[in-house]
Order: C-alpha cells, then sequence, then structure tokens
C-alpha cells in the first residue's frame, strides 16, 4: 500500500477500540445465552471476528504489526432462516477445472468445429480459451464433468447451493452477478467435493494400518516368547529324560553298568 493510501493512527486507535467493544458485547452475549445455538452469540461472534480483522488489516497496513489472534473459518452453515415452505430457489454450482491437456482439448474442440455447418470461417479452436468456449457452447455442464478427461481437463474442488427464496427472480435480473447476493442463512443444503477431504481420509486408513502394524508386531513379539518358554520346557523335560536314562545305567556302586555283548 503506497503512503498516501496508509491509515492514519487515529483510524487504526479507533479500529482498536472497536475490537474492545465487540469483545465486550460478545462477553455480554455469552453470559446471557439461551442455548447452543443462540443467534444473539452467533451475531455477537461475528461482530467480533470483522472487527478483530479490520483491526488487523489496518494496524499492518499503519505499522507492519499483525495480531496474534487468529479467527477461526465457518465448518458449517449458519442455521437455516428462510421460510419454512418454500416457493421458489436458487441453484448455485461452481466447477473448478485445470487444463491438463491443452493438444487434447484443442482437439476436441476442432471436432465441434468442423461439424458446425454454420461456424463462422475465423477457427475459434486454434487457443485455449478458444476451444473452451466452443466446448461449453457445445455440451451441457454436466456432461463436461463427466467426459473431462476427453477434454483435458482435471478436476478440482467443486460445490452446489441449494437456496430458499420468497419468489421466483424477474427474467434477467441477476444474470450480471449472479453470485453476488447469496445468504447462507437460506442455504436448503449444500455439498462439496474437493481432493482435501480424499486426503483426509487417505490419512485416517494410513493411521488404522499402522496401528494394525503395530499390533501384528506384537502379535509375533508375543508368539516368539511363547515359542522361548515353550522351547525351554522341552529342553527342561529333555534334560529330565536323559538323568533318568542315565540313573537306571548306573550300578549300585554309582559306576556305570558294563553293557554284555557277545564276544
Amino acid at each position: 500500500m503506497s503512503d498516501a493510501a496508509q491509515p492514519t493512527a487515529a483510524e487504526v486507535r479507533a479500529a482498536a477500540e472497536a475490537v474492545k467493544t465487540a469483545l465486550d458485547r460478545h462477553l455480554a452475549a455469552v453470559e446471557r445465552r439461551s442455548g447452543e445455538e443462540d443467534p444473539a452469540v452467533y451475531d455477537a461472534f461475528n461482530e467480533l471476528a470483522a472487527a478483530a480483522e479490520a483491526y488487523d488489516e489496518l494496524l499492518y497496513d499503519r505499522y507492519g504489526e499483525v495480531t496474534p489472534f487468529e479467527i477461526p473459518g465457518e465448518d458449517t452453515l449458519p442455521p437455516y432462516t428462510g421460510p419454512e415452505e418454500p416457493s421458489a430457489l436458487s441453484v448455485l454450482i461452481r466447477r473448478d477445472y485445470a487444463v491438463a491437456e491443452p493438444q487434447r482439448l484443442m482437439a476436441q474442440a476442432r471436432r465441434v468445429e468442423a461439424a458446425d455447418e454454420e461456424a463462422p470461417d475465423v477457427e475459434a479452436s486454434g487457443t485455449v480459451h478458444g476451444a473452451l468456449g466452443l466446448l461449453f457452447g457445445e455440451f451441457e455442464p454436466d456432461e463436461i464433468a463427466s467426459r473431462h478427461k476427453e477434454f483435458g481437463l482435471e478436476e478440482g474442488d467443486s460445490t452446489l447451493w441449494v437456496t430458499a427464496a420468497d419468489e421466483s427472480a424477474d427474467p434477467g435480473e441477476w444474470l450480471q452477478a449472479p453470485f453476488e447476493e447469496v445468504d447462507p442463512e437460506r442455504v436448503v443444503c449444500r455439498f462439496d467435493v474437493s481432493t482435501v477431504f480424499d486426503e483426509e481420509f487417505d490419512d485416517d486408513i494410513e493411521d488404522d494400518e499402522d496401528d494394525e502394524d503395530d499390533e501384528d508386531i506384537e502379535d509375533i513379539d508375543d508368539d516368539e516368547d511363547r515359542d522361548d518358554e515353550d522351547g525351554d520346557a522341552d529342553l527342561t523335560e529333555l534334560d529330565g529324560d536323559l538323568d533318568t536314562d542315565l540313573d537306571t545305567d548306573l550300578d549300585e556302586d554309582d559306576e556305570p553298568a558294563r553293557l554284555e555283548a557277545d564276544r
């Protein structure tokens, strides 16, 4: 940030005072809360988070310093406050892709271009962005999602939100900014897909496998200990048998008995 755009010391001080006020309000809401999901506590938390974030930004812009506080992100949606019986809804979808094979992408676009008799003389399939325009104009998003490898694309994260509305929007009303006014408190349901979840699942599996390997090693050690004990017992019995055999071969004078053999 340039010096001219830097916040003043007074603005930083005002932001600090706002954090103090938000802290007091949050504590008061917690002390008066009526249950685990008290909306007053939720609102006070959000106000405190916003005040702390604003102060942190101003502090850094003015003095190059940061606060030791970290505001946790929301793992779940806020409580639903929309109509109990929605008469309209919006489905918001986002899918991310990486262009893994540009040549494959443009080859598929050339096939689409060749099959279109009314296509303009200018070839759009010669560039990646032109090929993307052709493919997404020809195929439905769901079909591209199911055939993304054929188009040289690699899937990233995706999310789908179903939001409730009191009435349907007027035609063309939100087309210029389709995702600008999304109220998270009106989300009926939400579905997220991410490799992050797969990695967490794989980590859990690896931890379980490591635990099983440790148990197997312990079992082997126990088996070896039992084998050693059994072996020691067998040796003891063997020594006893040998002593008994020797005792029977001794004569009354404790001298070895002479074996008679035919001469």
